[in-house]
């Protein structure tokens, strides 16, 4: 007797699952916590086998009959509905995974897992949300060039030219990486290499007249705010490492007996350890910081907050209040100012001065031989900067540096 839609409401569950039948193969299992599902019974090259369609009542009497016949259509022209129905699942499952804002988070988990820093994680992030409205649904082999062009475009007329620069750049690292791994063939986003305004390079605001140093030196010590950002302030100019490096450093990377800072290379922009030599005087600071901060993590911690580091506007902030503006002095100026009077000085050689910025050079073979070189270099050229740092800060008159090299 064919099922009807009174029979199976009042359908009850039991110990077991049992089957109510309805015709041509379909059938309706009742299972012990109240279920009903359809199925249906059929036979393929004379092997008996089983296709779920659905579930009831989200799936009507009406509707599993409609099923239950097309999978025999199917199977009339030679087709095995189970072997169909598993293919489509697959498919499925791959189509999930082969979108761009699938790939894309996939990319995102691969850096992080290379353990690239937490700010570069960030700005990765971030380019993915502006790309995800547009193309985040769209398989990955599938997006044109114009698709793109239409976000760098919107961003390019808000004059936004960095940030256009960093999506296409992000965009061209996914597509690369879709192409490496089978689901894509080739990477629109090179083809957008130029397609918007290049952003105008600007360099950071950094004092390098040697007086102006002076003062800004004084009115550090000057320097009414918090503890912990005036420390941050003070060792500045003396290690000239980048912001981030300085702000996130721990009481665990201090070694006060050698009189080195050994910077890991996961905080570094370079990828690799930084080892920076300490003169007396930031050593004296450090040792100052660690009377009030050495029971937590962090050399230079938040306010309240030991468990975080000081945030990255910290530093520029206090300069802004001790009457330094934005086009004359920034938090990375403190590397500027190093490298110009140091440079200036004739003193230190410039392989020198580079590994004491930690910066990469473009000569692989020549990186490698240089990574230990210039230690002792660096280690009088540290204390001699920390000196002439104090010969300012006291306003003395200032000689011109000869132009002569070591």
């Amino acid at each position: 007797m064919a099922l009807t839609d009174t029979g199976i409401r009042a359908a009850k569950p039991r110990e077991r699952e049992y089957k109510l039948a309805d015709s041509g193969g379909l059938y309706l299992l009742v299972t012990p916590s109240g279920g009903r599902l359809w199925r249906l019974k059929y036979r393929f090259l004379g092997i008996e086998r089983k296709l779920a369609l659905g579930k009831y009542p989200a799936m009507t009497l009406g509707e599993a009959r409609k099923a239950a016949h097309a999978a025999k259509v199917s199977m009339s022209g030679g087709d095995d509905p189970s072997a169909a129905k598993r293919r489509e699942r697959v498919a499925r499952k791959l189509a999930a995974g082969i979108t761009f804002a699938a790939v894309s988070q996939e990319y995102v988990e691969k850096a992080e897992r290379e353990g690239r820093s937490p700010a570069t994680i960030t700005k990765l992030r971030w380019a993915r949300e502006w790309l995800l409205p547009a193309i985040g649904h769209r398989p990955i082999s599938e997006v044109e060039p114009h698709e793109l062009l239409a976000v760098l475009k919107q961003q390019e007329n808000k004059g936004n030219l960095e940030t256009a620069r960093r999506t296409r750049a992000f965009a061209s690292r996914v597509f690369r990486y879709a192409v490496a791994t089978a689901r894509a063939k080739t990477d629109p986003a090179a083809l957008l290499l130029g397609a918007v305004a290049a952003p105008q390079p600007k360099n950071l605001a950094a004092i390098i007249d040697a007086k102006r140093v002076g003062d800004l030196l004084r009115a550090i010590d000057a320097y009414s705010g918090n503890f912990t950002t005036r420390y941050a302030l003070a060792l500045s100019p003396h290690v000239f490492v980048r912001p981030g490096e300085l702000r996130q450093a721990e009481w665990s990377e201090i070694d006060f007996d050698a009189a080195i800072w050994r910077i890991p290379a996961a905080r570094m922009k370079q990828r690799r350890e930084h080892v920076v030599p300490l003169s007396r005087q930031s050593l004296a600071i450090f040792a100052a910081a660690r009377e009030l901060t050495c029971h937590g993590r962090y050399v230079f911690p938040a306010m309240g907050k030991q468990d975080r580091p000081l945030s990255e506007n910290t530093v520029t902030a206090a300069l802004r209040r001790m009457g330094f503006a934005a086009d004359e002095m920034t938090a990375h100026g403190f590397r500027a100012m190093a490298s110009t009077l140091l440079n200036e000085s004739g003193k230190w050689s410039s392989d020198a001065i580079e590994r004491a910025l930690s910066h990469r050079d473009t000569d692989q073979i020549r990186a490698v031989y240089h990574r230990g070189a210039h230690w002792k270099e660096r280690v009088a050229m540290a204390q001699w900067w920390s000196d002439h740092l104090d010969t300012l800060r006291e306003g003395a008159t200032i000689l011109p540096f000869a132009n002569a090299a070591r």
